[in-house]
């Protein structure tokens, strides 16, 4: 079983990389399945429903997200009911939407997503530690193939969720940051582990934003629209190669694809 995550979608340049990129990584990697952050699609910041169904369009089979999934006013409108959309797991009761669902490929074979947000230097929510092993549990009755997005600021916690699941899911990924890390790996008990796929968008920038904007914010202290860079955009992920019948990862393979 060949599954694509791709790293955080930034605004109309990362989407436009989606659509001239998938369809030959698919064919590369033989791909059954693939996964997206996508909670800087729409404008650098947020989801919205046509942006959603533009990556469905281009064959993304599961969107997750992080902190910024509420940017756009009209996600409340669609999070409810279109269940490829996975918010945070860890915002507390009473949140639109879901975080974790089970999704079937073409060929039937059941894969858990798991979205969830870390808490260091970031807002508090519940603890991802126990939300996602909860939900893990949860998943496994279903499906023996579990992917986590860990959308988390701090690579201690990343790490640490790593191990903390490692055998109770089959890929820990990490998400948030843009910055793709080089520490992918298959931890003892067969969980894929990578602290950041990386970015989808355009790599000569501040994180996906024009430098001129985030080095005058920096440099002056006052406030600055942020607008989306346009130089080098790259599609950056991982390929995970999982045993169907184990759901224990085979392999991890970073990705960086030049439009």
């Amino acid at each position: 079983m060949n599954i694509l995550f791709i790293g955080d979608i930034v605004g109309r340049p990362g989407r436009e990389t989606i659509e001239k990129l998938l369809p030959a990584l698919k064919k590369e990697y033989s791909l059954d399945f693939v996964v997206a952050n996508a909670e800087n699609a729409a404008g650098g910041s947020g989801i919205t429903g046509k942006v959603a169904e533009e990556l469905f369009n281009f064959s993304v089979d599961v969107l997750t997200s992080g902190d910024h999934i509420w940017k756009k006013r009209e996600i409340f409108e669609i999070i409810d009911r279109e269940e490829r959309i996975l918010r945070p797991l860890n915002f507390p009761v009473g949140a639109p939407g879901r975080g974790y669902g089970v999704f079937e490929t073409k060929k039937g074979i059941k894969i858990g997503v798991i979205s969830v947000v870390g808490r260091v230097f970031m807002d508090p929510l519940e603890c991802p530690f126990h939300t996602t092993m909860q939900a893990a549990e949860e998943l496994s009755k279903e499906a023996k193939i579990i992917l986590v997005d860990i959308h988390a600021e701090a690579t201690s916690e990343k790490v640490a969720l790593g191990w903390y699941l490692d055998g109770k899911v089959s890929a820990v990924l990490g998400t948030h940051t843009h910055v793709q890390t080089a520490d992918e790996k298959i931890l003892p008990q067969g969980t894929a582990y990578i602290t950041d796929v990386g970015m989808t968008g355009p790599c000569d920038s501040v994180i996906g934003r024009r430098v001129e904007d985030v080095l005058e914010k920096f440099i002056t202290g006052v406030p600055v629209r942020f607008e989306v860079a346009g130089e080098n955009i790259q599609l950056q992920g991982v390929a995970v190669d999982i045993d169907e019948e184990t759901g224990k990862a085979k392999s991890i393979i970073r990705i960086q694809k030049k439009l």
